[in-house]
């Protein structure tokens, strides 16, 4: 099956190598070349269609049929320096960028010489070596992205542009208007290409977004914008190159909206009952291979010859491609869980106490966000209210004075474009830390740290990682209602991928906060609100910790308290209170959710007898306190002595009113009526 040429059309010619199997399609504005480009891509995606369709692929396919003028036009500008990010329409952008056809192939049938070992698949494949750091599957994800890899390719001052493509339905995204809003902001060198195929998935974007040009919207936030017809490869060159040129010299972000024709449906098995054969045949008479083929024909350049050979040179080039995939060997399944975090080794026992100054918990993570801004030129900080207020709770106060505002500055209230300006830092070398104001407010962006950062490392088998660190904080106080209240660490320490630290101590505060800068994987650390003004010791000097490691704040033989961040205060009363009832009572706080410390628990619980008290402030359903129990119960279950109990919230939202709230909250008298009865039965 074939679309858009009436007669074959290559030639050899063309300029273009030969062997197309392991090599990817050369940049070149040469409209033989880049004929012969889009014919290359054209046929490869009708040969990934049809083993689709023979069953050799699982699960969806989107073919950029049609499409072929944008990723030959825009690419054949760029050159070694830049970046590329595509929608999961992206095989012709990875084709055009250099990756391998056959390693592209590969990874689409999901064999383990693809490019990413078939853990990416059709819609997420990557090739960071060849500049394309790849498809995204979330819409309008990959925009935000662009400018974290814009602000890296700034830092490292070579005149880098990044181009991020996505389809016109994107730009109904929240995560897309906040990403042109920050391009804008920073004047990041980022080119925004708007594949503008009409079709929203299955709705007609003039049915959502009627009497608009797209280009206008982007146009509206101060930004540079054209609209180019994507039949004429000619036109999206030239604009093409406008936009780099403008990025390279400092003049910012452009958008380009290219009107490109849907030849096929939106994905392989789209029958496209909701489209009128009228409309089909429009986009048919747009398509760019058939006007470009058409144009050398009438200016004498190539002859119906010299189309037929290129023609039959490109399907043989395929053909082989096809074959070498469906011999290709599939992946170890023994290596399925490799490549999750950089080590899943936990440290050694965390000392008890430190000696050093008094020091305020806040004033403790000021130090080691200072600290590590001035041994790390890579740390960069950004967020709301971070630099000249420094904070709502003064935590980044004068850092911005200290270092400068091109590492330490505020952002527009767009937690998405945060995010994903922090992942898309990290992929360029830079360790960002990224201040989310309430740990409610990451909601808003949970896309950027779940299916963005937490992927990076597995997808990519190791070969791209995202250090970026997010700091929050959390937990009830006085006054915060039912949107500034919530403590969500369950949710991310349930994601693969994601390190989740919770300080109790000023030293902690220092200390975790540094190992999460230093570890080479995305950390959440999150703090606690109602500890800001606690004081204690802090030993600005101590050791350099790795991430990962619980803590024995108290040993004890009659019964264990488990708990971790804000509540570790309460417990240690309560063992307190204890103690002068002669019972012995030991508290271990677990300090990381992921890595946790299994060692360190099933040891504390031997110790204790047996008899387990978990307390936090969450909700009691779904709170990390029943992963730890169920853990228990599943590995330890020989050292378990009667029933593990959970102290929590019960499953009601936070009430503002302190009277209220008081009815709901763990207590250090609640903790310990706990505690005794388990050790008493």
């Amino acid at each position: 099956m074939t679309f858009g040429l009436s007669s074959p059309a290559t030639t050899r010619a063309a300029g273009l190598p030969g062997d197309l199997r392991s090599a990817g399609l050369p940049r070149s504005r040469d409209a033989v070349d880049q004929l012969r480009g889009m014919l290359f891509i054209r046929r490869f995606e009708e040969r990934v269609l049809a083993l689709r369709q023979a069953e050799q692929i699982s699960g969806s396919i989107h073919l950029c049929v049609g499409q072929e003028s944008a990723p030959i036009g825009v690419l054949s500008v760029l050159d070694g320096r830049d970046r590329v990010l595509s929608t999961y329409r992206g095989h012709g952008w990875a084709l055009a960028s250099g990756v391998p056809p056959q390693k592209i192939l590969d990874e689409i049938m999901g064999r383990a010489s693809g490019t990413n070992g078939g853990r990416g698949g059709s819609a997420y494949l990557s090739s960071p070596e060849h500049g394309f750091l790849g498809e995204n599957s979330i819409v309008a994800a990959g925009l935000p992205i662009a400018n974290g890899v814009a602000m890296g390719l700034q830092e490292r001052g070579e005149g880098g542009v990044v181009v991020v493509s996505f389809g016109d339905g994107a730009t109904n995204q929240g995560a897309a208007h906040e990403a042109l809003l920050f391009a804008v902001f920073r004047s990041l060198p980022v080119v925004f290409i708007c594949e503008n195929n009409r079709w929203s998935e299955m709705t007609p974007i003039s049915a959502t977004v009627p009497g608009v040009e797209l280009h206008e919207r982007a146009a509206a936030y101060g930004m540079a914008a054209r609209r180019i017809d994507g039949s004429d490869v000619g036109a999206v060159t030239e604009s093409a190159a406008w936009a780099v040129e403008r990025a390279r010299s400092g003049q910012g972000p452009t958008f380009l909206e290219i009107d490109v024709p849907r030849i096929l449906g939106h994905y392989n098995a789209d029958i496209e009952h909701y489209r009128s054969a009228a409309d089909r045949q429009e986009h048919l008479q747009r398509d760019p291979i058939s006007a470009l083929t058409a144009r050398l024909i009438d200016e004498g350049t190539l002859s119906e010859s010299d189309l037929a050979l290129l023609e039959k040179d490109v399907l043989q080039a395929v053909s082989a491609i096809e074959d070498a995939a469906l011999a290709a060997d599939w992946p170890d399944p023994t290596t399925v869980r490799d490549h999750v975090v950089a080590s899943p080794t936990l440290p050694a026992p965390v000392s008890p106490a430190y000696d050093g100054a008094p020091m305020r918990y806040g004033i403790a993570a000021n130090h080691a966000l200072a600290r590590e801004l001035a041994d790390r030129p890579e740390v960069v900080m950004f967020g709301e209210d971070i630099a000249i207020p420094g904070g709502t709770f003064g935590v980044t106060r004068n850092l911005q004075k200290q270092f400068g505002a091109r590492r330490v500055f505020d952002t527009p209230i767009s937690e998405a474009a945060i995010l994903g300006a922090a992942v898309g830092a990290s992929l360029e070398g830079l360790r960002p830390v990224v201040e989310i104001m309430w740990s409610d407010f990451l909601f808003v962006a949970f896309d950027q740290v779940i299916n963005q950062a937490a992927n990076v490392r597995y997808l990519s088998r190791g070969t791209m990682t995202a250090p970026l660190v997010i700091r929050m904080q959390q937990g009830i106080t006085p006054g915060s209602c039912a949107q500034h209240s919530q403590s969500i660490e369950a949710l991310l320490a349930h994601i693969p991928g994601l390190k989740v630290g919770m300080p109790s101590t000023p030293q902690d505060a220092y200390s975790m906060l540094r190992a999460a800068i230093a570890d080479p994987d995305p950390v959440v650390i999150i703090e606690s609100r109602a500890l800001y003004q606690d004081a204690g010791a802090v030993d600005l000097d101590a050791e350099m910790e790795p991430v990962g490691g619980a803590r024995l704040r108290r040993p004890g033989t009659d019964v264990l308290i488990v708990t971790w961040g804000g509540i570790t205060k309460l417990a240690l009363e309560a063992a307190e209170s204890l103690a002068a009832q002669y019972i012995d009572a030991a508290v271990l706080e677990l300090r990381w959710l992921n890595p946790l410390d299994e060692g360190a628990l099933a040891e504390a619980v031997a110790a204790a007898g047996g008899k387990v008290l978990i307390v936090h402030e969450a909700n009691v359903t779904g709170g990390f306190g029943a992963e730890v129990s169920a853990r228990l119960a599943e590995k330890h279950l020989d050292l378990i002595d009667g029933p593990i109990r959970r102290i929590g919230l019960p499953d009601v939202r936070v009430p503002a009113s302190p009277g209220l709230q008081a009815a709901l909250l763990p207590t250090a008298e609640t903790i310990a009526a706990a505690a005794r009865n388990l050790a008493e039965h």
